[in-house]
């Protein structure tokens, strides 16, 4: 199968997992005219991930459609995950849970980040995740990701539940092969619209997205460069299971465009979702989407690309957790 380069036989490869349907596929592929207009520099398009449907969307829905579906093959009945209390990842997986009629307990770290405003434990995901019927555990960030999950599901497995463990951020070697989708679609809809990417751009935080991004792209866009902006572990577990080789040269991580921390907005990522927002029409978040925003426009304006190229930009989305924090824009 090395070797081969075409957007059919990645979706062959992919059917061969089977998917749930949990996310509303293809997702939407959309110029940004007045963005690269503003900008003067590439054409940039965007791939609405945003717009998957489920509990308010978002990248992570790609994910959980294939891990699921292992999950219930092996029986579970309670879906256990965790993250920070505005985790995107958390309140898909507790959408998930929902509309498959699962248990969910997610393990909520505290300390990651400081509490940026009054609102950020009550609003956003964290709102949701208990509309959703999520049970939350509060636990003390210790640098670990998945350490916290790891024991909250072993804890439930001794009560007499059937639990799946989900790591943080849906990110494993399955996931990256559901996040690979992402790139069949965008190889068939540039395509139709008669553009050849020169470059996939999106905002990289648990190294899961961006793995399904480079073995798809290899695949299927392999003239395409895949740069995400710093915020790799999965990419050669989701090679071995795709049956091609893995060759790190393709993983890019540009780092600057983070901020002080993670979970801090800085002056450049408010500037990135304004711009979005009142160009395009887009909400983006200050955690990922809108750092990821905030890294492409310096990467245009530092003069990466020409005029004359066509550059992607992936809302990863995370609308929710904009609410937590609104006295940015105050």
């Amino acid at each position: 199968m090395h070797g081969l380069s075409s957007p059919d036989t990645l979706e062959s490869l992919l059917t061969s997992f089977g998917r749930l349907g949990l996310a509303h596929l293809p997702t939407p592929f959309e110029p940004m005219k007045r963005l690269s207009e503003y900008l003067g520099g590439p054409r940039l398009w965007v791939k609405r991930d945003d717009c998957t449907g489920l509990g308010l969307g978002g990248n992570k829905l790609r994910k959980l459609d294939y891990v699921l579906k292992q999950a219930l093959a092996e029986g579970c009945d309670t879906l256990v995950s965790g993250g920070v209390v505005q985790s995107n990842s958390q309140r898909q997986v507790a959408a998930a849970a929902a509309r498959l009629g699962l248990g969910c307990h997610l393990a909520v770290y505290h300390g990651r980040l400081a509490p940026p405003s009054a609102e950020y434990e009550k609003t956003g995901n964290a709102l949701l995740n208990r509309l959703f019927g999520a049970t939350l555990h509060d636990v003390p960030w210790d640098g670990d990701r998945n350490g916290a999950i790891r024991g909250l599901a072993e804890r439930l497995g001794g009560e007499g539940r059937k639990p799946y463990l989900i790591p943080y951020g849906v990110s494993n070697p399955l996931g990256a092969v559901g996040y690979a989708s992402t790139v069949a679609e965008i190889a068939a809809q540039s395509a139709a619209a008669g553009v050849s990417p020169a470059a996939i751009v999106h905002c990289t935080g648990s190294g899961g997205t961006q793995a399904g991004l480079v073995i798809g792209a290899r695949r299927a866009l392999p003239s395409t460069r895949v740069v995400g902006i710093d915020v790799v572990a999965y990419a050669k577990g989701a090679a071995d299971l795709l049956g091609q080789a893995f060759d790190a040269r393709d993983v890019e991580v540009v780092a600057g465009h983070a901020g002080p921390a993670y979970g801090v907005a800085h002056e450049a990522t408010v500037e990135a979702i304004k711009l979005g927002a009142r160009l395009e029409g887009l909400v983006l978040d200050p955690v990922y989407s809108g750092k990821g925003l905030a890294g492409l426009i310096a990467m245009v304006r530092s003069g990466r690309w020409t005029k004359d190229q066509d550059v992607v930009f992936i809302h990863t989305g995370g609308t929710p957790s904009l609410f937590a924090y609104r006295h940015l824009f105050d």
